[in-house]
C-alpha cells in the first residue's frame, strides 16, 4: 500500500490517503456491480471495497444487505438463495441503469461473484487493492472465512505460499473480531481491518484485537475524536476510515493523516486530494 502520492522531485508534504471505492464507484453506478468497479478503476481508485455473503450453494457474492430486496427486483435472504436464483435478478435498474427502450447492461445489473471481482483486480493492468468485508452474523458462520481463504489461495492472494504475491493486494475487514481471528489463523500474512461504529473502551488507546494492524473507524468517530488517528499510529496501526463523501470529511482525514479513505465518490475525492 502507498501512503503518499508525490510527484517525482516534489518536496515532502502531508500524507495523502489512499482512496478506496466503496462498493465500487457507487455514486455513479449500481453498488457491487462489475460496472461500478470498472468505473472505480478507470477513475484511478487505489483500492476497491466489497461486502461478501455466502449463497445457499456455497458461492461468495458481493451483496451488502442480508436480503436482496433493496438492491434488486427480487426478495429473500442471500444465504437462502442459490447463485442461479441470484443470476435471474436485476441488481441495477433500481438506480436507473435501464429503460424500456434499451437492453440492460449486464455488467450494471447482474449479481457479482467475488471470483469475478478478483479476476478484475488481477487483470487491472496496475496494482489495485481489494478490501473484502465479511458480513456477520450469518447462518454460515465460519464457512464464510473458509470459502474466502480458499478462493484467495486460488488467486495466490493470501500473502504466503510459493505462488503468493507479496504483499497481497487483498485485505479482509469485519466488524466481527471473531471473523478476523479466523482469517488470521488461516492466513497470517493477510492484512485484516477491524471495523468500528464506536470505539470499545479497551481499544481507545490505539490498540486493536490480536493479529489486527488496521483500524476501520467510521467518519463519525473521527469527527468526535480526531486525536484517535494519532493514538492508533503511535500503537503501530494503520487507519482506514469509512464512509468519506463530504469535502470537509476528506479534509479532516487528510489533515489527521489517515492511511485510506473509503468513499462512494472516488473520482471527486481524488480530485480534492490533488490527484488527477
Amino acid at each position: 500500500m502507498t501512503y503518499a502520492h508525490q510527484a517525482p522531485g516534489a518536496r515532502p508534504g502531508p500524507r495523502r490517503p489512499d482512496v478506496v471505492a466503496h462498493r465500487g464507484a457507487s455514486e455513479d453506478a449500481p453498488e457491487h456491480t462489475l460496472a461500478a468497479y470498472r468505473k472505480a478503476i478507470e477513475d484511478g481508485a487505489d483500492a476497491l471495497e466489497c461486502d461478501v455473503r455466502l449463497t445457499a450453494d456455497g458461492h461468495l457474492v458481493c451483496v451488502h444487505d442480508r436480503r436482496v430486496n433493496r438492491t434488486s427486483n427480487g426478495r429473500g435472504a442471500v444465504s437462502a438463495l442459490e447463485l442461479a436464483d441470484l443470476a435471474t435478478l436485476d441488481f441495477g435498474s433500481w438506480k436507473g441503469q435501464a429503460t424500456e427502450a434499451e437492453e440492460p447492461d449486464r455488467d450494471a445489473t447482474s449479481v457479482l461473484t467475488l471470483e469475478r471481482l478478483l479476476e478484475l483486480v488481477a487483470d487491472a493492468g496496475r496494482r489495485v487493492e481489494l478490501a473484502v468485508e465479511t458480513k456477520h452474523p450469518t447462518r454460515w458462520a465460519g464457512r464464510v472465512e473458509e470459502r474466502l481463504i480458499a478462493l484467495l489461495d486460488r488467486f495466490a492472494f493470501t500473502g504466503s505460499g510459493p505462488r503468493a504475491q507479496e504483499p497481497s493486494p487483498v485485505r479482509v475487514m469485519s466488524f466481527s473480531a471473531r471473523s478476523l481471528h479466523r482469517v488470521h489463523a488461516a492466513a497470517p500474512a493477510l492484512p485484516t481491518v477491524y471495523l468500528m461504529q464506536f470505539v470499545p473502551p479497551i481499544y481507545r488507546d490505539g490498540r486493536l484485537p490480536a493479529g489486527v494492524r488496521i483500524a476501520g473507524p467510521s467518519i463519525r468517530i473521527l469527527r468526535k475524536d480526531p486525536g484517535y488517528v494519532a493514538r492508533l499510529h503511535r500503537a503501530g496501526n494503520q487507519v482506514h476510515v469509512w464512509t468519506v463523501d463530504r469535502a470537509d470529511d476528506v479534509e479532516l482525514c487528510a489533515r489527521t493523516g489517515v492511511d485510506a479513505v473509503i468513499t462512494n465518490r472516488p473520482k471527486q475525492v481524488l480530485a480534492q486530494l490533488g490527484r488527477p
